[in-house]
């Protein structure tokens, strides 16, 4: 009886890793949708990544800059590459909510972009629900 209780238990265990290891796979490819397509100039992976209602907020100087995800999408061509390095730097997720930390190397105009972005698993799909970002000039 032991041996069984003990076999469900890691089995159990096992397939919530399995759902956790799903998940940042998930979570990732929306990052990497989000990343490719800023660089690429694929509006509909841009598209795909963001929830139709997020906003991007950033300060500048002192005062708050809000953009709607609709806006953002716009200044992307279809097709135009854009000089972008963006790599995923953390993801910390927890059933149906995650967080992201992504680095953007803009070299065309010398700087390099750190957004925050937290997603939410919204009818089984991932989606950036909101970006915060900021960036520093590289160093002379």
């Amino acid at each position: 009886m032991k041996k069984a209780l003990l076999l469900a238990l890691l089995f159990i265990g096992f397939q919530g890793l399995q759902a956790q290891e799903s998940d940042l796979e998930l979570i990732r490819s929306t990052l990497l949708d989000y990343i490719e397509g800023t660089a690429n100039g694929e509006a509909d992976r841009i598209r795909n990544a963001f929830h139709v209602d997020l906003n991007l907020y950033a300060v500048e100087g002192d005062t708050l800059r809000a953009r709607s995800g609709q806006q953002y999408i716009g200044y992307f061509e279809d097709g135009k590459k854009r000089n972008r390095i963006g790599n995923i730097v953390s993801i910390d997720h927890e059933n149906n909510a995650a967080m992201a930390k992504i680095r953007v190397d803009m070299p065309g105009s010398k700087r390099l972009y750190t957004d925050y972005l937290l997603l939410l698993k919204i009818a089984g799909e991932w989606k950036i629900i909101h970006k915060s970002y900021t960036y520093v000039p590289y160093p002379k």
